[in-house]
């Protein structure tokens, strides 16, 4: 466990050194600006096309709302997949190609040690990202409109569980493929998720079961795209959840059997990257 900490420890510092984390930072809190700027003039708009005679129904109003909150962690989720894939992706190949990776490995620090130890690090990364991110959006939403998303923590949970897969993707091909090559493969990976979901969404909102069992697969394969749409559904209000009234409505609900799957395969990626690194000639 010593040697583990140890990596994950080297490992923050040397992304720290990289300024990676500084870069995301800066862009973030861009990104939360804008989001905080645009928010208060909808809001501003919406609560001032009301008046005591025409008010806005309260179901119309929290949708609305909803639909920007949506939007906004739509961006988030989308950055916290960017941060998942592109900063481990050259931790142990980039180690390896420099040459660097020698000096860990003749130290009393076995190769799952460092395999785990970098995982645990770039695991940290991406929670406090997500925190940090999410987090803004929601804490925005709430000074401004005093406005609360339903089910947030567990929302945020499913987005940090499809974040933790590509990130453990990302390690997984660091070790046997080159930086740019794994770059491409992951994110094609993820991709293929993207379509295979909106393939099984259009297939149940059309009746198309052979469209539909193929976003399932795709799901299994890559189960990311699925923990997006359980994000998306449980954090909107019981009737955008029923009927399909926004662009994050979610036809085909995922089981909640395929969270356990999702973690079943991130475990089992990880012993696929040791088991790999291990078998590696440096």
């Amino acid at each position: 466990m010593n040697g583990i900490i140890t990596i994950a420890h080297l490992t923050l510092h040397e992304v720290r050194g990289r300024r990676v984390a500084l870069a995301a930072l800066i862009l973030g809190v861009a990104f939360l600006a804008i989001f905080a700027i645009g928010f208060n003039y909808i809001y501003s708009d919406v609560t001032g096309a009301t008046s005591p005679t025409s008010p806005i129904p309260r179901i119309q109003y929290d949708i609305a709302l909803n639909f920007i909150v949506m939007a906004g962690l739509y961006a988030v989720n989308f950055l916290i997949v960017m941060m998942a894939v592109l900063t481990p992706i050259d931790t142990l190949s980039g180690d390896i190609r420099s040459g660097s990776i020698q000096t860990l490995v003749t130290k009393p620090i076995r190769r799952v040690e460092i395999v785990l130890g970098k995982w645990l690090a770039f695991w940290v990364i991406l929670g406090v990202y997500l925190i940090l991110m999410a987090g803004g959006v929601l804490l925005i939403v709430r000074v401004i409109a005093n406005y609360t998303l339903p089910n947030a923590a567990q929302g945020m949970f499913f987005i940090f569980l499809e974040g933790t897969v590509l990130m453990t993707l990302s390690i997984l091909g660091g070790t046997r493929l080159s930086t740019l090559a794994n770059g491409v493969t992951v994110l094609g990976l993820f991709g293929l998720a993207f379509i295979g979901g909106w393939l099984e969404q259009i297939g149940a909102y059309n009746g198309n079961p052979t469209a539909q069992n193929f976003g399932i697969v795709a799901s299994l394969f890559v189960p990311t795209e699925a923990l997006w749409r359980l994000s998306a559904y449980y954090m909107q209000p019981p009737l955008v959840r029923d009927v399909p009234l926004t662009p994050f409505s979610i036809v085909s609900v995922p089981s909640v059997w395929m969270v356990a799957w999702a973690a079943l395969y991130i475990v089992a990626a990880l012993l696929i990257a040791v088991r790999l690194f291990n078998t590696r000639d440096l």
